[in-house]
């Protein structure tokens, strides 16, 4: 069984992807480049009122789903330190 790259969903192994939703998810999710000055302008000097405003204009000027960009928003605002990954474990 193989696992698919969007939802880890278990497929078989002859395809790629369990759906054409999961594929087109998957495709745009990589395609999205988010400037680190932009994550600075929304994370320093934006309330959080704000950076919703401003995701959802970088979203609709890129033609890009809200909901995979504010994932990947917040993927790279932990990779840069702006957020606490809210899975990270606490190793005392």
């Amino acid at each position: 069984m193989s696992h698919c790259p969007f939802c880890k969903k278990k497929i078989a192994m002859s395809k790629a992807f369990c759906s054409r939703n999961c594929k087109d998810n998957y495709f745009q999710l990589i395609a999205i480049q988010i400037p680190k000055l932009f994550l600075k302008r929304i994370f320093i000097f934006c309330t959080d009122k704000e950076r919703e405003e401003e995701i959802e204009k970088f979203a609709s000027m890129h033609k890009w789903r809200l909901d995979l960009l504010k994932n990947k928003i917040e993927e790279e605002a932990i990779k840069y330190g702006y957020i606490e990954d809210p899975y990270k474990r606490d190793e005392n």
